[in-house]
């Protein structure tokens, strides 16, 4: 039934329907909230990826 997923008409009511619910003056502010949000996780991410090799439980290679 769902053979190729989402067509582009699929996208295009999922966008209407967003922009009759949420109104197009706080789409941009969401979308920048979205993004910094983004960033953040991203930066916490490559954190806990450096803080967990840089630390004592490391394995060592000869």
């Amino acid at each position: 039934m769902l053979r190729n997923g989402l067509e582009p008409w699929h996208l295009l009511i999922v966008a209407l329907v967003v922009i009759m619910v949420f109104g197009s003056k706080k789409l941009p502010d969401m979308a920048r909230s979205l993004g910094k949000s983004a960033r953040i996780l991203k930066s916490e991410a490559k954190a806990m990826k450096t803080e967990s090799g840089a630390g004592p439980t490391a394995p060592e290679h000869p």
